[in-house]
């Protein structure tokens, strides 16, 4: 197959588009330059024989948007995707369409002599009274005609028309709710490296700093759950998607626009968590819940409410700190900048693992070290990382202690807080982006496992003390908080497993006839009185671990929670995994047949899912719970598991060198085969990054470090490498590609716009990894993101790079002079 992709040679300029029109620029050399290219861009070796054409290449090094739909503040490289997108986009919206530049001076000659359109009716302040007199709703037309008026006001007066947009009602809960005053913070922030893992903070990070996100959105600590005038302001920086599609929409993205505006004012819809209000959260269609109809609800986050509970929190910090540890160097935050950790612990972190029981956690008399482990997550999640090591180091200090305090320490006697403070600490380590972090994750890892056998047997004991009883409310929160950790803690272990081949340290027979988690509408119910409960709880389908994994794996559905789906998911990743270590794994054709049977089988029962109820505020495509996007996320790279299995790329990230990481990906190009069964697995590759595609890769880039969970770039890495590496073939395979590989070329193309591939020799293996990386590392919670995005830029430099000196050698053989090589490639070398 040919190695371009829709474009023109890499010595010669492709029309472009002028910056002040939707028209092509003339393919003639300005006056007196002939065709030499003396426009040469600043950033790249590329040159050009018109400035335009400079121009508009600069702007894939810059990102610079400058065509601006005024309905919905998306904004555009030219002018003529701005003129599609409001076509196709806002044309169901009623308003006045955009013209092409020959259209507008056509209608601009035929305009009134007093200079206003003949289209759009001005309006009086009389007619601007009548307006909404009887109560009515606006209608497209009425709507149309008042922004229209507003524009024209505005411009009378001088202020800019862009500013009179339509705001969205609710909008992503992510790091783009800030002043539009605030500087970029994200782009270049990640975590920091500690010199020592177990020493603590500095004195001088006992508050927030300055310049972090909190002090400059104090007063916005109740954006969550409950957007405020100010979050609606900030929500409009979010950035466009790279390519507009027109089924971005019917993808999970509400149209912020008039008409969505005059539907979403009148009756509140299904699943809107605000009255009278539709917004961006993740649906559940609670109609087909068992049982009677049942309303849709909202988990609340716990709250700190007064400077009393902020007193006894502190003196239950001192209780636990035995030993003085943490007297000089801790310092608790402030009531508000607490409330706001909490928040978006329980709004951010909690929906992708809910092991906390949030109607239960009491801030002022849960267990310190488990409180300042949830702080530390969320002051990641409000980008605080100095204020989120110190929580976490505190949390650490405190265990430490307890567990040197119990010379008896038995398993079987280990707290719950105990697993859970754990758990959360091993998860800020490991994904921190500290290798140390990770050493000290890995040498506690058996110790978590055995606090989980422990405790497991002795809520068996527990459940067959009852005789056959139907356990209280009281009783039934304690048990399964009990399960949802030691669930919580096997979906952490298998992520292990995934990024870093660590081998797991949980089978899969230790839960054996445990039940699965129930759903969390359950989870979260408030049961008036023990009928109710009883009646709740026996309408409920509650089935156990091995009856799961059978049903499986016998090709028969299964109904379970959506938390049960993520961890069926993990269990048949797990087995993939053993079976891809076995010796006898190449001629184990029956066994390899069972497991794809069960991830069939497994994909097929997300149609009988127990729905839920509660409502998460979180801006996903899913139509669902999280826990099902982020299962479906893992389902993609068990598939590609079965063929290929990138193992020198995941233990090279154990050392969290992106060098290291980039070359094993590069050398990784002859496990990628060119095969039919090699295509399932593109396929697979082309369904995870056509997820970020047609939300828009900006979108995406800025909201899924918040909204969307650790697993989707942990996921994601193993199919983004697999996809690079069969595009580089099919680019520069002596093969020609068949018809089936053309097509799935095509169809990865057709999801990026020119200029994204335009400024990169046209070859879409490097564009792949260059966007991916950009993508995962431009706003960073977890710090692993940083190290990956990193890791794909080199790989994708590398690609390029390969190409080059492919191309120099030909041309040496063929006598002609070798051509200066790109920038980037001789850091490449280093590999």
């Amino acid at each position: 197959m040919s190695a371009t992709v829709a474009g023109a040679d890499q010595g010669t300029a492709a029309p472009a588009l002028s910056p002040t029109s939707g028209r092509k620029a003339s393919s003639a050399a300005e006056p007196g330059t002939g065709k030499e290219k003396r426009y040469k861009c600043q950033f790249c070796a590329r040159a050009f024989s018109r400035s335009e054409h400079r121009s508009r290449h600069e702007r894939s090094h810059t990102k610079e948007r400058p065509f601006k739909c005024t309905k919905c503040r998306s904004t555009f490289v030219r002018r003529d995707l701005l003129l599609r997108h409001d076509r196709t986009v806002h044309a169901k919206d009623g308003g006045v369409p955009l013209q092409s530049d020959n259209k507008r001076r056509n209608t601009g000659a035929k305009a009134s002599p007093n200079g206003s359109s003949s289209k759009i009716p001005e309006l009086d302040e009389a007619a601007l009274e009548q307006f909404g007199d009887n109560g009515d709703p606006f209608s497209v037309e009425q709507a149309a005609m008042l922004m229209t008026n507003f524009q024209q006001r505005a411009a009378m007066s001088g202020q800019d028309q862009g500013s009179i947009v339509t705001e969205p009602l609710i909008s992503p809960h992510g790091p783009q709710l800030m002043e539009p005053n605030m500087p970029p913070y994200a782009a270049t922030m990640t975590l920091p490296q500690m010199n020592g893992w177990d020493q603590m903070v500095p004195h001088n990070v006992g508050q927030p700093k300055p310049s972090s996100i909190s002090s400059s959105i104090d007063a916005h600590h109740d954006m969550l759950p409950y957007p405020n005038t100010h979050t609606m302001a900030g929500a409009s920086n979010t950035l466009p998607p790279l390519m507009e599609r027109q089924s971005s929409q019917a993808d999970g993205l509400p149209s912020f626009s008039l008409s969505s505006m005059n539907n979403g004012l009148a009756t509140p819809g299904a699943l809107s968590p605000f009255p009278s209000m539709m917004g961006p959260v993740s649906p559940v269609d609670y109609r087909r819940s068992p049982g009677a109809p049942q309303q849709c609800t909202m988990a609340r986050s716990p709250q700190v409410d007064t400077d009393e509970q902020i007193n006894r929190i502190m003196e239950n910090i001192r209780r636990w700190d035995s030993e003085g540890a943490l007297i000089d160097a801790f310092r608790l935050p402030q009531l508000s900048v607490l409330n706001r950790y909490l928040s978006t612990y329980f709004n951010f972190f909690h929906h992708h693992l809910p092991f906390l029981h949030p109607a239960s956690f009491n801030p002022s008399t849960v267990s310190a070290p488990l409180l300042l482990s949830v702080l530390s997550i969320g002051a990641l999640y409000t980008f605080e990382q100095d204020q989120a090591y110190m929580l976490h180091i505190g949390s650490k200090v405190l265990v430490t202690q307890f567990l040197q305090k119990r010379d008896n320490f038995s398993s079987r006697k280990c707290p719950l807080w105990m697993m859970q403070s754990s758990l959360l600490n091993m998860s800020f380590a490991s994904w921190s982006g500290d290798p140390k972090g990770l050493e000290w994750a890995c040498s506690i890892k058996s110790l978590l496992a055995n606090m989980v056998a422990g405790n497991r047997y002795e809520l068996k004991l527990r459940s067959e003390a009852r005789d056959g009883r139907q356990p209280t409310h009281e009783e039934w929160i304690e048990d399964e908080g009990c399960r949802r950790t030691y669930y919580a803690v096997y979906i952490f272990f298998g992520l292990l497993t995934l990024t870093y081949n660590h081998t797991p340290a949980i089978s899969f027979n230790e839960f054996d006839t445990l039940e699965l988690p129930s759903s969390e509408s359950l989870w979260n119910l408030e049961a008036a009185d023990s009928e109710s409960w009883i009646e709740s709880l026996t309408a409920s389908t509650i089935i156990t671990f091995r009856e799961a994994h059978d049903a499986l794996f016998q090709g028969e559905s299964a109904r379970y929670s959506a938390f049960a789906t993520r961890v069926m998911i993990n269990a048949l990743f797990l087995e993939v995994w053993y079976h891809k270590r076995s010796p006898e794994a190449l001629q184990d054709v029956v066994t390899e047949y069972k497991l794809r049977l069960a991830l069939d089988t497994w994909e097929k029962s997300l149609d009988v899912c127990e729905p839920e109820t509660v409502v998460v505020q979180l801006s996903a495509p899913h139509k669902g719970h999280p826990l099902i996007f982020n299962a479906m996320a893992m389902y993609r790279n068990t598939r590609a598991r079965l063929l290929v299995d990138l193992k020198t790329v995941q233990e090279a990230l154990r050392y969290h060198d992106s060098y290291e990481v980039a070359a094993a990906m590069t050398n990784a190009r002859d496990k990628v085969k060119r095969s039919q069964e090699m295509l399932n697995v593109i396929q697979a590759c082309f369904d995870c990054i056509e997820v970020a595609a047609l939300q828009g890769i900006r979108w995406v880039a800025r909201t899924s470090a918040t909204n969307w969970s650790i697993e989707h770039p942990l996921c994601g890495m193993d199919l983004i490498v697999i996809l690079t590496l069969w595009l580089w073939r099919v680019e520069h395979d002596e093969e020609p590609a068949n018809e089936e590989e053309k097509a799935m070329y095509q169809k990865l193309r057709n999801l990026f716009d020119d200029d994204s591939v335009d400024g990169y020799n046209n070859k879409l293996s490097s564009t792949v990894a260059r966007l991916w990386g950009s993508m995962i590392d431009e706003v960073v919670v977890w710090g692993i993101t940083k190290l990956m995005g990193e890791s794909f830029k080199l790989h994708a430099q590398a690609l390029t790079g390969y190409e080059d000196a492919m191309v120099a050698e030909a041309e040496q053989k063929l006598g002609s002079p070798t051509p200066q090589l790109q920038p980037h490639t001789t850091e490449v070398t280093a590999f």
